[in-house]
């Protein structure tokens, strides 16, 4: 039986004696958009988070974590921490970022800790799920616990798709 390696995000967590549950799934085609994966693994959409970076220029980075079903709003971000203005961060620079591949990109484990902000959705939520620090893998866990490994704080920074 061969052995799974396991991600930054998940050595991290047992380091840490967080209570979480790895969920993996199969992979079909290259769709690794959070909806995909929320129905792949069978758990509504609200408690299934996607991870985003964001940056306001060099070396100025937030990690921004919402519902997969919607989308990030650059303002309430840039509001919420204090710069004028805030972009994602472009795909060709997330590898070298934060160690993470795009559908990969977990909150716990980059190679830096970044100003983390979930959506406060969240706090509506027993758990959350977030990924496992690759395609296939996510981690199942409490707010409280994601933002004391983060050091993260909430903040309404996501909209419907449809607003």
């Amino acid at each position: 039986m061969t052995k799974k390696q396991k991600t930054n995000a998940v050595r991290m967590l047992e380091q840490q004696k967080i209570a979480f549950d790895l969920i993996e799934y199969e992979l079909t085609g290259d769709q690794v958009d959070g909806v995909t994966v929320a129905n792949k693994i069978g758990y509504p959409v609200f408690v299934v988070y996607k991870t985003l970076l964001v940056t306001a220029g060099s070396n100025k980075y937030y990690v921004c974590i919402i519902p997969v079903d919607q989308e990030l709003n650059l303002k309430s971000v840039a509001k919420e921490v204090g710069e004028k203005k805030v972009e994602l961060l472009h795909l060709k620079d997330l590898l070298p970022t934060t160690g993470y591949i795009r559908g990969g990109c977990s909150p716990i484990g980059m190679k830096k800790l970044f100003p983390t902000i979930v959506d406060s959705s969240a706090e509506n939520n027993d758990y959350i799920i977030v990924s496992g620090g690759r395609i296939g893998l996510q981690v199942k866990l409490s707010l409280t616990d994601l933002l004391r490994m983060t050091k993260g704080k909430t903040a309404v920074i996501s909209n419907s798709k449809n607003d």
